[in-house]
């Protein structure tokens, strides 16, 4: 991998926090608009993927990746290297 904004490699891993009421702890990306109902956000029904955050060491911009539920257990989720 490598930052798309300084192409340094240089990237260290970490994680978007979720500190609030009723959270889970960390963030997940929801398919589709935001959709707000009586009681908050409607995701039901929607494909939601954990989001895995790298920040690169060199300019300080942060990447975003998601991941499925199944690829938690894997240390790095294989990611396709862009130009």
């Amino acid at each position: 991998m490598h930052c798309t904004h300084c192409d340094s490699e240089n990237l260290m891993p970490g994680f978007i926090e979720d500190s609030g009421d009723s959270s889970r702890g960390h963030a997940r990306w929801v398919e589709g608009p935001l959709e707000i109902g009586y009681w908050g956000a409607i995701r039901t029904g929607r494909a939601h993927w954990l989001v895995d955050a790298y920040r690169c060491a060199d300019c300080f911009h942060l990447e975003l990746f998601t991941r499925t539920k199944d690829e938690v257990g894997s240390e790095r989720p294989r990611r396709p290297r862009a130009r």
